[in-house]
């Protein structure tokens, strides 16, 4: 196996995740995404909703393979210019108060300026506050501080703060010299790099797909409803998204993570077969594995009602939704089993 495309897709991952982009907010990460599969060779736009269309080649047999992975990650939005000058947040995705509380965060005006901020709970000192260790974090109870002398709504509107506004926290990526890769927002920013890593390959041999494969970069998987779109001839989809690496699980960050099951019910059993079968005869490491709090942008596909086979994998992610950790290993057989599934 050719380590050199999965360090390329890891590579390509950290220049993705330095950009800002939760759900309603992803339109530069969205042209940075269309100008890589540009660089590579490959036609690629911006759809009406705002993702990305790549065009990987192949005839035209009118069973086209379509490949997901999203672009947008977790935020939040101003809710409220508090009376103290500080900001209440609503979360867009799955955010969770306890996880974003200590985080930095940038909150993007509408006029175009970054203000700095933190995610702290409200009344944060433990010197003073004598509840703090049992106090419920919620975005009721926490708020962003931001880095300004603002004491008040009027002097935090003055900076140009405004409802709506989107803040976004800081990644902290970095890649340890033992190969794991940690960073916010690898669900599924490290995926969209290994799409990447594809691109690459078939552009560096001139190997052209047997069918018509596309990748599609979605930018609003975490609020449900970015896979709702697919061409005329797609027949079958894949969406590559994060594994799960957790207790009963067998997964982990080291592995490429094939799913049967998860909250939307059972993917395509011959699909799932399949994927598996070329996972063994590559001697990947991998794990089969069921998801009870998952969902992926192929179910939005199928919920708009698309006639298609569905499959979902991805490298192994611990600590989902939050600080999360992969590993150059589990990018690795993500891709070779994605390159083999397109090949054959």
């Amino acid at each position: 196996m050719e380590r050199k495309y999965a360090e390329f897709a890891a590579t390509k991952a950290c220049e993705l995740l330095a950009i800002d982009s939760p759900s309603g907010y992803t339109q530069k990460a969205a042209m940075w995404v269309k100008e890589a599969f540009e660089a590579l060779g490959f036609a690629a736009k911006i759809t009406t909703k705002g993702g990305v269309l790549a065009d990987l080649g192949g005839a035209d047999k009118d069973d086209a393979l379509f490949l997901q992975a999203h672009t947008d990650t977790l935020g939040a939005m101003v809710a409220e210019i508090k009376a103290n000058g500080r900001l209440k947040l609503t979360p867009l995705g799955g955010l969770r108060a306890e996880n974003a509380e200590t985080e930095n965060v940038r909150v993007h005006t509408r006029t175009g300026k970054i203000i700095e901020g933190t995610v702290q709970l409200c009344n944060a000192s433990v010197h003073v506050n004598g509840e703090y260790g049992e106090a419920k974090r919620t975005f009721d109870t926490v708020e962003a501080v931001l880095d300004e002398d603002v004491k008040t709504a009027e002097e935090t509107r003055a900076l140009g703060t405004e409802v709506g506004d989107i803040v976004c926290l800081e990644p902290r990526t970095r890649i340890t010299s033992s190969g794991y890769i940690k960073s916010r927002f690898l669900d599924d920013k490290l995926s969209v790099g290994v799409l990447l890593g594809l691109a690459k390959y078939l552009h560096d041999t001139g190997k052209t797909p047997a069918r018509r494969v596309y990748a599609h970069v979605t930018v609003y998987e975490e609020v449900g409803h970015g896979g709702a779109f697919v061409p005329a001839d797609t027949r079958e989809m894949i969406s590559v998204d994060m594994g799960c690496v957790g207790d009963d699980l067998g997964c982990t960050e080291r592995m490429v993570s094939i799913c049967a099951k998860d909250s939307g019910g059972p993917y395509n059993y011959d699909l799932v077969t399949t994927l598996s079968n070329i996972a063994r005869e590559l001697e990947l490491d991998y794990a089969i594995d069921v998801y009870p709090h998952y969902g992926s942008d192929v179910e939005a596909t199928l919920s708009a009602g698309y006639d298609i086979r569905h499959g979902l994998i991805g490298p192994g992610v611990y600590a989902s939704h939050n600080y999360e950790r992969s590993h150059i290993d589990g990018v690795r057989n993500t891709y070779e089993l994605v390159r083999a599934y397109v090949q054959r």
